[in-house]
């Protein structure tokens, strides 16, 4: 379905996308591109410049180059100014950037444009306030007669590595941080999705943005991103993306020991107690896996519901499901659009038959939608997977598509023991009216993030992050600056 807004229809008649190193759109050094595909009917939108290593090694430089340069120069008030600039520039042209995630990505219009791209404009705004308070502070030390001061100070080029499934908000979660705390940047999108990044780079360009401050080097995990992680100029590496991928990372970053901050897979759970307010919770955990069509890290994707409630919790959320409507993204009341590629459709139909080989039932979908004009897209139905444990692989492995598990449980004790049963812990919803039990609760799961009768509420302010395989470090809020800023430790003598 073509856009509406004319600006999207002329970014997309250009046809191809280039790389933008040290200020300047180039191609790729041997002229190497991809096609980027519409989801929702398997077929191209554009084709983008594919970056290789040769093309890191030029981005590094100007990186470097502006690190030292004319990025080194501009104080923090004007840091924190250009931020608030490009936040501007994003909400200006967020109608545009909407429809070009949606044509991208699959992702119905009501989330890009209504939660991507408000939280997007929010992170930039956020930080824009940090750039003036990276405080140092002074330390009564007992060695003799010295002053001792502390100083933060940026890491230097760092690379951010962006997934597929919320391509400019995750950009701007790691962008904006970057910059406030006077670091140059190296951004590599998805393969998939890397439209919005391209977008963004014209704006920082209209915002001030001097030359190789950021750097966009569209192309693929195996050639730029090995290429970014590995290389001995990147000073730290923020990654978004499958725990699979993220240990080749954490290999990857030995070489020149850079930090690195992962942020991995989940299988959260989501534990319904008797006792709780059932219509709210029957919402709320079809929100936690349904949303972005199951594509969310933390997608509530096993939902612990107690004995008592089971029967009625599965009807309710399996109407939910039931209800919502797939189609393209641009369409008019679309709840569920495509996944994001024939690579995940295929991953995600097979957990669906998983499921079934295991004994699980599906209580609704598990399998494609029989509507004829969605057959070209890479539509799956929301399913409910009742009758199942939580040692099917359905349980156990992330499938990052509109999947829930069903599995009872006894009592709080049983609910924790087998929410902690995984080698995930990104995060988990707890459903009561007992204040007790749901802080009790909160403290026994072993996660980053825990929700109380909500699910997937998200604030620039509050960190965001993963124990266990979900990774390490923090996006988000004061403990992001953490990644980004390396602490100097200043002595002069006094005698």
């Amino acid at each position: 379905m073509p856009a509406t807004d004319p600006r999207v229809e002329a970014f997309l008649a250009a046809g191809q996308t280039k790389l933008l190193i040290g200020g300047n759109w180039v191609d790729a050094a041997d002229g190497a591109t991809f096609a980027t595909l519409n989801p929702a009917a398997d077929e191209p939108l554009m084709r983008c410049a594919s970056a290789g290593a040769q093309d890191v090694d030029r981005a590094v430089a100007a990186a470097a180059a502006a690190a030292e340069g004319s990025w080194r120069k501009i104080t923090p008030s004007e840091r924190g100014k250009l931020l608030w600039r490009i936040a501007d520039l994003i909400e200006r042209d967020a109608d545009a950037l909407a429809q070009l995630e949606v044509l991208d990505m699959g992702k119905p219009l009501r989330l890009a444009r209504d939660d991507d791209l408000p939280m997007a404009i929010d992170h930039f705004r956020y930080f824009a306030g940090w750039a003036t308070k990276l405080e140092g502070e002074t330390i009564p030390v007992s060695a003799g007669s010295y002053l001792n001061y502390t100083v933060r100070e940026p890491l230097g080029v760092v690379g951010l590595i962006i997934p597929w499934n919320y391509p400019l908000m995750l950009a701007a979660w790691k962008l904006a941080p970057a910059l406030a705390c006077g670091n140059t940047c190296l951004l590599k999108p998805a393969e998939q999705t890397p439209l919005t990044a391209v977008w963004l780079g014209r704006l920082l360009a209209e915002a001030g943005l001097p030359p190789g401050v950021v750097n966009i080097l569209t192309g693929f995990g195996e050639t730029a991103g090995a290429a970014i992680t590995g290389h001995p100029g990147v000073a730290g590496v923020a990654f978004t993306g499958s725990t699979a991928v993220g240990r080749e990372i954490v290999r990857a970053s030995a070489g020149n020991l850079k930090r690195t901050a992962l942020e991995l897979g989940g299988k959260s759970p989501n534990v319904v107690f008797a006792d709780a307010d059932i219509d709210a919770a029957v919402a709320g955990a079809a929100h936690a896996i349904f949303y972005n069509m199951g594509q969310d890290c933390a997608a509530g994707s096993r939902l612990f519901v107690q004995a008592d409630v089971y029967d009625e919790l599965v009807a309710g959320i399996s109407a939910k499901a039931a209800a919502l409507r797939l189609g393209p993204g641009l369409e008019e009341g679309v709840d569920q659009g495509p996944l994001v590629s024939r690579e995940q459709l295929d991953r995600v139909t097979g957990y669906l038959h998983a499921g079934v080989a295991d004994g699980a039932v599906a209580a609704v979908g598990g399998g494609r939608p029989a509507d004829a004009r969605l057959g070209r897209g890479y539509y799956v139905e929301p399913t409910v997977f009742a009758g199942a444990t939580n040692t099917m692989t359905i349980a156990r492995e992330e499938i990052f598509g509109p999947v829930v598990t069903v599995i009872p449980f006894r009592d709080a004790d049983d609910a924790v023991l087998q929410s902690n049963a995984t080698s995930y812990g990104l995060g988990a919803g707890v459903w009561t009216r007992d204040i007790k039990k749901a802080h009790r609760a909160a403290a026994a799961l072993k996660a980053g993030s825990v929700w109380i009768n909500c699910y997937n509420v998200y604030d620039a302010a509050s960190p965001f992050g993963g124990y266990k395989e979900s990774g390490f470090g923090r996006e988000m809020g004061r403990h992001n600056l953490e990644l980004y800023t390396q602490v100097k430790s200043v002595w002069v003598d006094l005698s």
